[in-house]
C-alpha cells in the first residue's frame, strides 16, 4: 500500500386500443427442453385454462385485469404466476425495443450471477421450466453439476427460452408516462412508442384501462439511479451512471474515475479495464472494502420470508444496519479488476469536488487530485417516487416510510424514509385515509419494494415465496371485487 490512501488489491393522441405492431409473440423452439417444458404444462392444463376471472362489460369494461409494466425475470415470472390460476387478460409492456434492452444483456456487466445456482427461480415449483432442466437440455445431461456459478449470458438466454415456454407475450418499446384514476375505479396508463428513431421517429400516445398494474422495474424500483451532489452537474459526455448504457468500447486508451466500491462499479471498473482503457481508479469514502466472508453462515432465506410480518421498528432496524454496512462486493468482482496492472483503489477517498472544463473531468478527492477522461458513478438507487416520471403525478398521495413511522434517534436514515410503505401484497398505500384508495391496486414488485420486504424484491430469490404471494393479493382483490359487484347486480334486479 502507498500513502495518501491509495492502494492496489490482488405529440399525443388517445385511440381505444395499441398499435397491433407492438404486439409479439414468439414461437416456441423445437429442443428437447422445449418439448420436456410444454408435456409439463400440457399435463398441469396451463394452456387449457380459461379465464377464472369476470369479462369486460361485467367488471366495467377495463381493458386488462392486470398490465404489467416490465419484461425483465420479475414481470414475466409474474405474468406466468397469474396465468396459471386463471388470470389470463393480461398484457406485459416494456421501453426496451428488443430484448438485448433488459438488464441482463445490458448492464449486468458481472460474468456470472450473484446468487447459489441451485436456487428455485422462475420456474414456480415447475422442474421442467428451471434453469437446470434448460441448461442441461442445452449443454448435455450433467452439465449443469459442472457449473460453479451461472454464467449471464446464459441467464438471460434461459429467461428467452422461459418466456416463450409459458407464452407469455411483450409488447416491446412501450413506455408508461404516467397513471391516474378512472371515474369507475380503474386505473388509466398513459403509453407511448416512438416508432424509428428517437430523433426522426413517430411518437405515438394513447391510454389503456387496467383493473390491477404491477410495476416491475428491476433495480430503479420507484425511483432511479443515486447521482450524489458532487457529479450531479457533469454531462453525459464524461459522466455515466452504472445503470446507463455506457460505451465502453469509447474508452479505450482513455482514463477513467470509479465513484463507489460495491458491485456495480466493480463490474463497471472491470469491464473498462478489459476494453482496454488507459486506467482506471475506483474510489470508496470508506477504509476498506466490504468483501462478504464466503466462510460465513449462508442466508436464511426463511427468516428472509418472514420479513414482512415483523413490526415496523424491527423492520426499519434491519434495513438501517443494512445500509450502514455498506454495500458489499464479491471477492471475485475485485480479483477481476486486480489482474490489470493499471487499476487503482482509493480507500478513505471521498470526493469533494468534480469540475468539468475541456472534455475532463478534474477530480478533489480527500487522498489528493487527479483529472481523467470519464467518470463512472456505482452509487447504487434511490427508491423516491417523486422521482420516477411515471409515478410523479400520483407521488404527493403515496405514503412513504416516514409517513408511517418515525424511527428512535440515532436512526434516521433519508434514503429509507422516502421508499414506498406497502400493504402485505406489495401495494402501494395511501398517504392520508381515504384521499386515494385506488393506489392499492398498483404492486411493486421491484426493489422499491426493500425496505418493506426486506430481501431484495425482483432478484432470484425472492421469486419462489414472491411472486406466489404477489399473486394471491391480486386475485384475493379481483375475486372480492365481482363479488361486490355481484351483490349489486343482485339488489338492482330486485
Amino acid at each position: 500500500m502507498s500513502g495518501g490512501g491509495l492502494c492496489l488489491v490482488s405529440v399525443a393522441m388517445t385511440v381505444d386500443n395499441p398499435p397491433e405492431d407492438i404486439r409479439s409473440n414468439p414461437g416456441i423452439s423445437d429442443d428437447q427442453a422445449s418439448r420436456d417444458a410444454q408435456e409439463s404444462l400440457r399435463l398441469l392444463g396451463y394452456h387449457d385454462l380459461a379465464n377464472l376471472i369476470d369479462e369486460p362489460g361485467d367488471n366495467g369494461g377495463a381493458d386488462h385485469d392486470v398490465l404489467i409494466v416490465g419484461a425483465g425475470q420479475t414481470g414475466v415470472t409474474a405474468a406466468f404466476g397469474l396465468r396459471r390460476r386463471g388470470v389470463r387478460r393480461i398484457s406485459v409492456i416494456d421501453a426496451a425495443p428488443t430484448t438485448a434492452g433488459l438488464a441482463w444483456r445490458s448492464t449486468a456487466r458481472m460474468r456470472t450471477l450473484r446468487t447459489p445456482k441451485t436456487l428455485a427461480g422462475p420456474e414456480l415449483g415447475v422442474p421442467a421450466l428451471s434453469f437446470r432442466a434448460w441448461y442441461d437440455a442445452t449443454h448435455g445431461v450433467g452439465g449443469f453439476d459442472q457449473l460453479g456459478r451461472i454464467p449471464t449470458g446464459d441467464w438471460a438466454d434461459y429467461l428467452d427460452w422461459f418466456r416463450e415456454q409459458v407464452g407469455v407475450d411483450v409488447r416491446r418499446g412501450v413506455r408508461l408516462e404516467s397513471i391516474e384514476p378512472t371515474d369507475d375505479g380503474h386505473i388509466a396508463l398513459h403509453l407511448l412508442r416512438v416508432d424509428g428513431s428517437p430523433e426522426e421517429g413517430t411518437t405515438r400516445r394513447w391510454v389503456e384501462t387496467a383493473r390491477k398494474v404491477v410495476l416491475a422495474a428491476g433495480v430503479s424500483g420507484t425511483g432511479g439511479p443515486l447521482i450524489p451532489e458532487v457529479v450531479a452537474e457533469l454531462s453525459p459526455a464524461v459522466f455515466a451512471h452504472t445503470a446507463d448504457a455506457i460505451d465502453f468500447a469509447a474508452l479505450t486508451g482513455k482514463s477513467v474515475a470509479v465513484l463507489g466500491a460495491a458491485a456495480s462499479a466493480f463490474d463497471a471498473a472491470a469491464t473498462a479495464l478489459e476494453v482496454g482503457a488507459g486506467s482506471v481508479d475506483v474510489y470508496t469514502r470508506r477504509p476498506e472494502l466490504v468483501i462478504p466472508d464466503p466462510s460465513g453462515p449462508p442466508i436464511n432465506r426463511l427468516v428472509q420470508d418472514a420479513f414482512p410480518h415483523l413490526p415496523d421498528a424491527e423492520r426499519w432496524r434491519r434495513r438501517k444496519a443494512t445500509l450502514t454496512a455498506g454495500a458489499s462486493v464479491p471477492s471475485d468482482s475485485v480479483e477481476r479488476a486486480a489482474l490489470f496492472g493499471n487499476y487503482r483503489l482509493h480507500v478513505s477517498a471521498p470526493w469533494i469536488s468534480a469540475r468539468e472544463d475541456d472534455g475532463r473531468v478534474t477530480v478533489q478527492a480527500e487522498d489528493g487530485t487527479a483529472t481523467y477522461d470519464f467518470v463512472i458513478a456505482g452509487t447504487g438507487y434511490q427508491q423516491n417516487p417523486e422521482s420516477r416520471t411515471e409515478l410523479a403525478s400520483i407521488a404527493p398521495l403515496i405514503a412513504l416510510w416516514r409517513d408511517r413511522f418515525t424511527p428512535p434517534e440515532g436512526q434516521d436514515s433519508e434514503i429509507l424514509g422516502v421508499v414506498p410503505y406497502l400493504g402485505p401484497g406489495y401495494e402501494l398505500t395511501e398517504k392520508d385515509s381515504g384521499q386515494a384508495p385506488w393506489l392499492a391496486n398498483i404492486h411493486v414488485f421491484s426493489i422499491g419494494a426493500n425496505a418493506s420486504f426486506g430481501l431484495p424484491v425482483g432478484d432470484v430469490p425472492s421469486l419462489p415465496t414472491g411472486v406466489p404471494r404477489l399473486v394471491e393479493a391480486i386475485i384475493r382483490d379481483l375475486v372480492i371485487a365481482d363479488l361486490d359487484l355481484d351483490r349489486a347486480r343482485a339488489v338492482a334486479a330486485r
